[in-house]
């Protein structure tokens, strides 16, 4: 350790001690783990302060433009060793720590993911505040600050089930409460004409109170502000009732003012569900936009001048009602008129995309929103009529306002000056079948911006073992300047560097074998093929079709097991609670495991697994340790993905299909460093045509015929043999997502991963060329290309 790093760690454990005592209330030896954390997390927030300070005087003093990112997610995960890292204290922590008899590594794995995401919508908002924070682009992230989250997943008799989250039971030592930057965000009541303009009289009223956590950004050069909101009520607590003996009534104004910021995507199959769903984008979108227009109003600034001033994007279609709320604050409470009003907004809007289904481009009906959002229901049907007036050609079918319903994806697209797709084959796909009317209309407004992973946080903190390869490989500085990875290429010929690359890998594979011991009691074999799939569970993303793969590679194995490579496949990620087809795929991994794994025959050669409640800290286990990454998609349905950039960074090959941002990543790997397979997008759709697609794709496979009869006839559910009827009827007779049609690539395709993987020389010169390649995919990259194309924003000097 250098004498830099030996006056920081004794710098940084006097103030250790100084928060443990003065913040905690503690003493040394009566201290637990929970009292040194947030006592280290303390002082390494102290020195996050004055970066954060300087950034937003800078930003202050020089006018600079701001970029304002609205997102009903932010997956941030465990923030410690993240700050410690980008502060370039890490070293320094764990000396301090070591120092007092405290292990570092103990008190990183005691802090609780924050319970703000689900999947990889938040983690790429979460990535994109720390490259704003390393690029020095001043910027706010604006979000909600949910109590219980999305919901804990545990897996009970192969079922998943949902409880509470329950992050803030503890004390969050990152953020700073202020109560002074509250504002009022109303619902319902009507709405009369005063003097030629329309008054809005909320019948229901919240508080939106923020609470602000400082973005670090690498080398602590710049800091920007994460703004969560909370809900309170605006009358707190009815003494009347109280005194009266009504004590829950007495409560009930804060109970339902805090139900808008307790739980993430509310089960929207109830009417009741619906209206929170919509309360709560509305509420941060209300919160956001008020708190804009004060800032800017504060720095002398002329409100048509708010597009030089503030960029604001929206990602995907949950904070669309954006515009009508930034129309309606800019002509009801600042009295400017409807054109000037959609005009600035317009200006400022951004709109990424993040779907290409249907069902996810959320749509609500006329009758909801103009109860819940009454005078936001006229300005949408007059943002519509504008818009209509301005493109005559504009086909009958197209609109915001179509069939008792208002269109979201519709109403984001035409109140944004810019819309980006994720990934080049997504943006294509957004323009030609997404919204090909409005695209026509407008073009140049649809662009792509393909999605990034911080490196700090997926390379440099999550694979310790890779990073240090690769710095004392090329150097320092790669954190901050990915391509330089490519200066790894010439070293996949070396025999010495593979070796050593081979030998991170399997200390992390060793370090992930005994997680697996600990927690799931499975005896992994870490010279198995680790090949992982984990993400959100939909059918579009076919954890189906792997485990129906694992089903027929099993009975290969038990019918003639020769020289087969072992193989580890772990399954991870939750389904939405009221997806009854997602939870059902699940079960049916979870049935499987169950037979696979007691199988005397195969168990030393196939192994299942499925660790319950998948989140960023169980990722930064898998994806050092994976050697295979699952991103098998139907062609044309995932929009980039974000799984398969961390995977592949850290030396997972890749099995795929020409879908999302596989096609890019693809593209920067090789050919022949990447196991393709399956239909493509167009074939896809040419294949949707035939009604029959299914039953003839499944009659041309033998091994699929034995799989889904084994399934139907109960041999993974013995004690309900009818269990899967439904399942495999599905597949049989529907098979939209086509499975039964890409199952005898993708089979082919694991066996090519199985010939490769026995041949050590060149698996790992592929894994290698995967990581040397990578570097187009850093979200600094990505923030880039926003602030260029986007947001006309450029970093502070």
């Amino acid at each position: 350790m250098t004498t830099g790093n030996v006056t920081n760690a004794e710098t940084l454990r006097a103030d250790i001690l100084r928060h443990l005592t003065f913040t905690m209330g503690k003493d040394a030896p009566h201290a637990s783990a929970y009292d040194w954390r947030l006592a280290l997390s303390f002082a390494l927030r102290d020195r996050i302060v004055e970066p954060w300070f300087a950034a937003t005087r800078k930003t202050w003093e020089t006018g600079a433009k701001r970029v304002y990112y609205l997102s009903m997610e932010f997956l941030v995960g465990r923030l410690l060793e993240d700050a410690a890292i980008n502060l370039g204290l890490r070293d320094a922590a764990s000396v301090a720590m070591a120092g007092l008899g405290v292990d570092f590594a103990a008190l990183v794995g005691d802090e609780p993911d924050a319970a703000l995401g689900n999947g990889g919508l938040g983690r790429l908002a979460a990535c994109y505040m720390e490259s704003m924070a390393t690029l020095g682009c001043p910027g706010y992230g604006y979000g909600i600050r949910y109590e219980h989250g999305l919901f804990r997943q545990s897996i009970e008799h192969g079922q998943q089930r949902e409880q509470a989250e329950n992050w803030l039971t503890q004390r969050h030592p990152w953020e700073f409460e202020r109560p002074e930057s509250a504002y009022t965000i109303g619902f319902r009541g009507e709405v009369t004409r005063r003097a030629g303009r329309a008054v809005w009289t909320p019948g229901e009223t919240v508080r939106a109170e923020a609470h602000d956590t400082p973005v670090i950004g690498w080398g602590a050069k710049w800091a920007n502000t994460l703004r969560l909101w909370s809900a309170k009520p605006t009358a707190l607590f009815d003494l009347a009732r109280f005194n009266h003996g009504d004590y829950a009534a007495a409560a009930e104004p804060e109970a339902l003012a805090r139900t808008l910021s307790r739980v993430l995507y509310p089960d929207d199959t109830t009417f009741a569900g619906k209206e929170l769903r919509l309360k709560q984008e509305y509420f941060l979108v209300s919160a956001a936009l008020q708190d804009i227009l004060r800032r800017h109003l504060a720095g002398g600034y002329a409100l048509t001048d708010l597009p030089a001033h503030a960029a604001i994007q929206m990602n995907d279609t949950h904070p669309a009602l954006a515009g009508p709320e930034l129309v309606r604050l800019l002509v009801d409470q600042h009295g400017l008129g409807f054109e000037a009003a959609i005009t600035i907004a317009v200006a400022c809007l951004g709109y990424t995309n993040h779907t290409l289904l249907p069902e996810a481009l959320e749509r609500w009906a006329t009758y909801l929103m103009g109860s819940v959002l009454p005078r936001h229901m006229q300005i949408i049907e007059e943002i519509d009529a504008w818009h209509a007036a301005r493109h005559p050609t504009r086909p009958h079918w197209v609109g915001i306002v179509k069939h008792h319903e208002v269109r979201m994806g519709d109403l984001a697209f035409i109140t944004a000056h810019k819309v980006n797709g994720v990934s080049a084959l997504h943006t294509e796909l957004v323009k030609s079948t997404l919204f090909p009317e409005l695209s026509a209309l407008h073009p140049g407004r649809v662009v792509n911006v393909t999605n990034g992973i911080t490196p700090r946080r997926w390379l440099k903190m999550a694979n310790p073992a890779l990073s240090g390869l690769i710095t004392r490989s090329i150097g320092p500085g790669w954190e901050a300047d990915l391509d330089r990875l490519r200066g790894l290429e010439p070293l996949a010929d070396d025999a010495g560097f593979r070796a050593d690359f081979a030998a991170a890998k399997a200390a992390n594979k060793a370090a992930l074998a005994r997680w697996l011991r600990e927690t799931q009691g499975l005896t992994a074999n870490p010279g198995a093929i680790f090949d992982v799939q984990v993400k959100r569970v939909h059918e579009y993303k076919r954890q189906l079709l792997n485990i129906l793969q694992a089903v027929a590679h099993w009975q290969r194995l038990r019918e003639s097991p020769g020289d087969a490579v072992p193989r580890l496949r772990i399954f991870g990620g939750k389904a939405a609670p009221g997806y009854h087809a997602a939870k059902e795929i699940i079960r049916l991994i979870n049935d499987v495991a169950s037979v696979v794994n007691a199988d005397p025959k195969t168990r030393d050669l196939l192994q299942i697994v499925y660790p319950e409640n998948y989140n960023v800290s169980m990722a930064e286990r898998l994806v050092p340790a994976a050697d295979l990454s699952e991103q098998i998609s139907t062609a044309g349905k995932e929009a980039s993905g974000t799984g398969n950039m961390k995977f592949a960074l850290s030396g997972a090959l890749t099995i795929g299909t020409l879908d999302g941002a596989n096609v890019e990543i693809r593209e920067q790997v090789g050919a022949e460093d990447f196991f393709l397979f399956g239909l493509t997008a167009a074939e896809v759709a040419d294949r949707r045509r035939n009604p029959d697609h299914a039953r003839e794709a499944i009659l041309a496979s033998q091994p699929l015929q034995d799989v889904l009869q084994m399934i139907a006839e109960g041999r993974f559910s013995p004690d309900e043999p009818g269990r899967y009827h439904g399942l495999v009827h599905n597949i049989w007779h529907s098979d939209y997502f086509l499975v039964a049609s890409d199952f005898a690539a993708y089979d082919a395709a694991q066996a090519r991963v199985d010939a490769a993987f026995a041949d050590p020389d060149r698996w790992w010169r592929m894994a290698a060329l995967n990581t040397a390649r990578m570097g187009y995919f850093s979200s600094d990259r990505a923030i880039g290309e926003y602030m260029t194309g986007i947001w006309g924003a450029a970093s502070a000097p």
